[in-house]
């Protein structure tokens, strides 16, 4: 997983803005998405907030991470519904400043997700680290779990860049006792067959071997539940 990283970290350097040219797109997408809906009042909610990978980028909205790790859960056994949260080209401090709209669906599980583009944009690890680190005290202070997933920083800003960067989620994983999935793309980062031509965003076949991975991970934070 580490070589993964590290190689994921070099191609990240080459990918462009196209991203945020779709975040219109995808913010219509996540506004139809998160419209009420008459689930069940037993149903357990998870929300998954991220960027682009979580949004969906390139694909239908159905196909998107969220969708299919909902129905992994479900088949599973267990009555969950997962809101998406993904907004293309969004940073920890767009994800920040939408805490209190996506706490409104009252999710009690929190799937964190962010930090990629904050890498792609030569953010300083520090500023990423105050970001992440204030959105998980106020889910936690929301009465939410919270659960983070990690991500890998351009390889050609640097050993010190990558070293502060890669770092920052396994320390706020242990600052807030909170579990960590190291790298959000493990299995899928720079497999062709699995990504978009971009080399960055999982195809169709990648989500299914990323919810593959990260489904039992998500189910274990769930029977941590208090």
């Amino acid at each position: 997983m580490r070589t993964l990283r590290k190689a994921y970290g070099a191609i990240t350097a080459r990918f462009n803005g196209r991203m945020v040219a779709a975040c219109v797109t995808f913010v219509l997408l996540l506004g139809i998405i998160t419209l009420p809906s008459t689930t069940h009042a037993k149903t357990l909610r998870i929300a998954m907030l991220g960027d682009s990978i979580t949004a969906g980028y390139g694909l239908k909205p159905q196909e998107a991470l969220p969708v299919k790790l909902e129905a992994a859960l479900k088949a599973a056994g267990r009555d969950i519904a997962v809101v998406n949260h993904g907004v293309s080209g969004d940073t920890t401090a767009g994800g920040l400043a939408r805490v209190d709209w996506m706490m409104g669906d009252k999710p009690r599980l929190v799937l964190v997700a962010l930090g990629a583009n904050d890498a792609l944009r030569g953010t300083d690890p520090a500023e990423t680290e105050r970001n992440l680190d204030a959105i998980i005290a106020r889910l936690k202070a929301e009465g939410a779990a919270v659960m983070l997933f990690g991500m890998a920083a351009p390889r050609n800003y640097g050993p010190e860049y990558t070293k502060a960067f890669d770092g920052l989620y396994p320390r706020l994983a242990e600052k807030h006792k909170i579990p960590l999935y190291p790298f959000l793309l493990d299995g899928v980062a720079m497999e062709r067959e699995l990504n978009q031509p971009d080399g960055i965003h999982p195809n169709i076949k990648g989500v299914d071997v990323l919810v593959t991975r990260i489904a039992p991970a998500v189910l274990k934070a769930l029977d941590a539940l208090k």
